[in-house]
């Protein structure tokens, strides 16, 4: 049974940053049949992280309102190599890389999504049937001078850096796969939006309605600057321990916390304004609220007795009023502080260039979870234990207050 439609508005606009064009978008909903989602996925790392999540949990609204979601493997499209966002051309996959990767997809999209209501497809099933007369078709519907406004190409091109042919194929291939799968809204990334936007004039140029175009933010990294990214080590991987889950969520600041709320949270917009709120009034210490949510997702990928566990083990560990027996010493500091100014205070290291090198080379933990960014700051509203190899240990406690906590 569909829901109405501003109720289905108002859940797929969530956390859009674009929906292009509306007023598309609710003409197709009017006419009560369930739409076709698609979303496609590149399989270039065996592992998923939450920042794909925010797509893949945007397809399950899709799902839980009725609609008809796929779920894209880009098997075909990983061999290229997406060049969003790339100022040098992508290094290409092997065809044993992305099988390999595509079936670690496989299993991990469903600790979100109903694989009783979701269509896996992958596009080598109609690329590599493609001849090259279908191909040269295809081009011939794009031109080069559209090819180079998209920014990187442009970039690129001022800049007199390489771009090879191939690249032009990976926009014009996505936008084909709309095409065979006659999808009528696709989700992406901000960062997709050239791509996504290529589906809708394909689609006309094959004489089918145009897809709506509906893009997402780009997760931030538990950084709170760069997106999520293993190659920045800033993602939580949802193959992640549940301990690990768990820690690396309550090491996230309290405004990004609002944000993967609103993104990954399956509470309702309002339980979660209720949840700030309650932050703002003092009701509620913001470490709670990130502990709900920490719970909330943990569970997700690895069930309830799992997120318990978890939430056990970082309170027992890292927030329990006695000192654990393996720290060597508490130390009184003001809040925030750099950390490498913090590691060279508690006698650490030498210097703070020293503090940078240790970074640098991952021996240096906040809570268990090691700090990549040397512009970190400790906070005692969300950080507890410092630590440097494996016995430079120290809780660290507000200046000038006896009970920290």
């Amino acid at each position: 049974m569909m829901v109405d439609l501003q109720s289905q508005l108002e859940i797929i606009k969530r956390g859009a940053v674009d929906v292009l064009p509306e007023e598309e978008l609710v003409a197709k909903l009017k006419r009560g049949r369930p739409l076709r989602i698609k979303a496609g996925f590149d399989p270039t790392a065996p592992d998923l992280h939450l920042g794909h999540t925010v797509l893949i949990q945007k397809m399950k609204q899709f799902q839980d309102l009725g609609h008809e979601v796929i779920f894209l493997i880009g098997d075909f499209t990983g061999m290229i190599g997406d060049p969003t966002g790339k100022s040098e051309t992508r290094k290409q996959l092997t065809r044993e890389e992305v099988a390999k990767n595509a079936e670690t997809y496989k299993e991990q999209i469903f600790r979100i999504l109903d694989p009783t209501k979701t269509i896996i497809e992958f596009n080598h099933r109609w690329m590599e049937k493609m001849d090259a007369v279908a191909m040269i078709e295809l081009t011939a519907k794009y031109t080069v001078a559209r090819m180079l406004e998209r920014d990187d190409f442009k970039q690129r091109y001022q800049k007199q850096q390489p771009i090879s042919i191939h690249e032009f194929l990976y926009p014009l291939i996505q936008g084909y796969d709309s095409v065979v799968l006659k999808a009528d809204v696709e989700l992406g990334g901000t960062d997709q939006r050239f791509n996504l936007l290529m589906g809708r004039e394909l689609q006309r140029g094959f004489g089918q309605e145009a897809q709506v175009v509906l893009t997402m933010p780009l997760l931030e990294g538990l950084d709170g600057v760069h997106k999520m990214s293993k190659s920045l080590g800033n993602y939580i991987g949802i193959t992640d321990a549940p301990e690990d889950m768990f820690g690396k969520l309550m090491s996230v600041s309290d405004d990004l916390m609002w944000r993967y709320y609103e993104l990954l949270s399956d509470n309702a917009l309002s339980e979660i304004q209720l949840l700030k709120s309650q932050v703002a009034d003092g009701l509620l210490h913001p470490m709670e609220a990130k502990k709900l949510l920490g719970s909330e997702l943990v569970t997700r990928f690895h069930g309830a007795n799992a997120a318990e566990s978890a939430r056990t083990y970082f309170e027992t560990r890292f927030q329990k009023r006695s000192t654990p027996a393996e720290i060597r010493q508490q130390f009184s500091a003001p809040q925030p502080i750099w950390i490498c100014r913090l590691i060279v205070d508690l006698k650490f290291a030498k210097s703070t260039s020293d503090a940078r090198r240790l970074i640098a080379q991952g021996a240096v933990r906040v809570d268990g979870q090691v700090v990549s960014d040397v512009n970190f700051q400790f906070h005692d509203a969300t950080h507890r234990i410092v630590q440097v190899g494996k016995n430079r240990i120290a809780q660290v406690i507000k200046e000038n207050l006896s009970d920290p906590y």
